[in-house]
């Protein structure tokens, strides 16, 4: 089976690609792979570290108000098309996946004026615009939240979940060498991160909750993201239970061993938290497009597997509350969150990837 993947700019779109993949790859053993994202989104770093053939395109989004910016974008678009032509006619693929983000789009566009059959996942609760542009020529449309279906009308889809909640459960997580691997005890882990970029507004609660949270019995991993970790260290106060790092390469293996996240919303994540059962404090980005983050994590909030914080009320003081109040109510919350995950998700959109391919 040749396979042409695309899906880039943030881990949200690359994670659920890499879990498909490993996923393919255990099914097939002749399974050959071409990834093609852009150069300066974090696919360019994480999907060579995982040993898989990568070309870059260059490719900007499309602006939803009207911008001189469309224009270059459309130039992008048909040079990204010529480009992309050639590449497939050369590869020969039996299937063409978009996980999203804007490189997914000339990629899966290009596939369809080929007549190559096409797969979408979409992973969040409101889809993009390249998913919706994209989705009535289609072969199958793959959705991560029940409840999504009306956004795609004319569409084959089908909700199958995230990939990457798929991969947390196959990954082998040693408490005893986790706890090793960053220097804490034997209290319960509280995992604190702001996406694959870090989040700036996160940061800066910790940084106030820090002396509250060196009070109490709990070991704090705190992830801040390259860009600020130098900032985030230089104003942190020294606290024995807290670690401050600036990235972790394997997250699915350190949410194996906590007891409670505090993140973000963004659709990987949830993945993530529900097929481990893993309460959580949710803190959705507002800079994203149609708010999705806060609709992504509702069906969360309203089943009692998570509490959330909107950025606009997030201080060091609501985040140790709230970190507080998961603890007491731990149990429960992961029962809940359990009940919410799809463990199947990879093997599902495998099977989707089997049933379009030429």
């Amino acid at each position: 089976m040749r396979v042409i993947i695309s899906g880039g700019g943030t881990g949200g779109h690359i994670y659920p690609a890499l879990a498909l993949l490993d996923t393919l790859k255990a099914r097939h053993d002749d399974l050959e792979v071409l990834y093609i994202g852009t150069e300066n989104g974090l696919e360019a770093d994480l999907v060579p570290r995982a040993g898989i053939p990568f070309k870059s395109i260059r490719i900007a989004g499309l602006k939803r108000s009207l911008s001189l910016e469309n224009v270059k974008t459309g130039y992008w678009f048909l040079k990204s098309v010529r480009q992309l032509r050639k590449e497939m006619k050369a590869f020969r693929p039996d299937v063409v996946i978009g996980t999203g983000g804007f490189v997914s789009g000339p990629v899966v566009f290009t596939a369809q004026q080929l007549g190559i059959p096409t797969i979408l996942h979409e992973q969040n609760s409101i889809p993009g615009l390249t998913n919706k542009f994209l989705s009535k020529k289609a072969d199958r449309v793959a959705l991560s939240f029940a409840g999504s279906e009306s956004q795609f009308p004319g569409a084959n889809v089908r909700v199958i979940g995230n990939p990457r909640g798929s991969e947390v459960l196959q990954t082998v997580a040693d408490p005893t060498q986790i706890r090793a691997t960053y220097g804490i005890d034997e209290r319960p882990i509280i995992v604190i991160y702001g996406g694959s970029r870090g989040a700036e507004a996160i940061n800066r609660a910790v940084l106030e909750a820090i002396p509250e949270l060196s009070q109490q019995p709990v070991n704090v991993l705190y992830v801040t993201g390259n860009v600020h970790y130098e900032a985030v260290v230089a104003e942190a106060k020294p606290a024995e239970n807290v670690h401050i790092l600036p990235y972790v390469y394997d997250m699915p293996a350190l949410l194996a061993c906590a007891t409670l996240v505090v993140s973000r919303a963004g659709a990987s994540t949830i993945s993530e938290l529900t097929a481990l059962g893993l309460p959580s404090i949710l803190i959705p980005s507002p800079y994203v497009t149609a708010d999705h983050q806060t609709k992504n994590a509702s069906a969360l909030v309203e089943s009692g597997a998570a509490v959330l914080i909107r950025e606009a009320d997030l201080t060091g003081k609501t985040l140790v509350e709230k970190i507080q109040h998961v603890l007491e109510n731990e149990q429960q919350m992961a029962e809940a969150s359990k009940r919410l995950g799809f463990p199947q998700a990879a093997e599902s959109l495998a099977a989707l990837v089997e049933e379009v391919s030429r």
